[in-house]
């Protein structure tokens, strides 16, 4: 692993990249380093990161500077610290995604995460919508994955996840696992940092009725998310659509 040093301000100092000084705080800086090893697969999905003190050691910087970042990467979900275990990269478990990214919840009893069957998967030139979402070029390609998910054999969702082919190739000659957001990582490298959704009532239309083994015209919520990579790059549009009589969307806003 090649060392990279921050230069103390007011010296000569290379444009700043994420491997240099530049004008943002210094523990930024430190952070862009460390999402710059994750993006790079340095330190991969579960593996135990250095301690504080070889990190401040490494870089150049103090061991407050270092834990300054490393708690910015923790409260965005990309690291996890274990109290007398060490810090942790994170996994797209079950658990996480659950915590972070699926927000419909039971009315009764506790959150988890449903069970998927995949009806179809495609890959076709992507149109407008997908072009706009995934900042593709008009030629680019896209992966298109139709699925229902269900609590306890009970359809709740079906939803159409369009992907950029160029970043996952062969994902659609695969198993599709239930697990998309670990697949992405393990298997290709890329990890979801965040996402943006967009939520609104709509009618269900004949098709997506019928896969959800109600009629035509019921309510639903759609939702409508753009994935993002660590360095911010759209790689998943997802378009769900979910029946709520039993389940609402919980937010924990903080």
């Amino acid at each position: 692993m090649s060392v990279h040093k921050l230069e103390i301000a007011g010296q000569s100092r290379e444009p700043d990249t994420p491997e240099t000084l530049g004008f943002r705080p210094l523990y930024r800086q430190v952070k862009a380093i460390f999402v710059r090893r994750l993006m790079d697969g340095v330190w991969a999905p579960g593996a135990i990161l250095p301690s504080e003190g070889q990190l401040a050691a490494e870089i150049g910087v103090s061991q407050g500077t270092v834990r300054k970042a490393l708690d910015e990467l923790a409260a965005e979900n990309l690291v996890v610290r274990r109290q007398g275990r060490g810090t942790f990269v994170a996994e797209h478990d079950e658990r996480r995604i659950l915590f972070q990214f699926f927000k419909l919840a039971p009315d009764q009893g506790a959150p988890r995460f449903p069970d998927s069957v995949v009806l179809s998967v495609t890959t076709a030139l992507a149109n407008e919508a997908e072009r706009a979402a995934l900042d593709l070029a008009e030629e680019a390609a896209v992966i298109r994955i139709r699925r229902q998910r269900a609590f306890d054999g009970a359809p709740l969702i079906v939803e159409t996840l369009s992907l950029p082919q160029q970043l996952f190739p062969g994902l659609e000659n695969g198993p599709i696992p239930n697990n998309l957001y670990s697949l992405y990582a393990g298997h290709y490298g890329i990890t979801i940092a965040n996402a943006r959704e967009r939520l609104k009532a709509v009618a269900l239309s004949p098709e997506d009725a019928a896969a959800l083994g109600v009629t035509a015209g019921e309510p639903a919520l759609q939702i409508d998310r753009i994935a993002l990579s660590l360095d911010g790059t759209p790689v998943e549009h997802r378009l769900s659509l979910c029946l709520t009589q039993e389940v609402h969307y919980l937010s924990d806003l903080r």
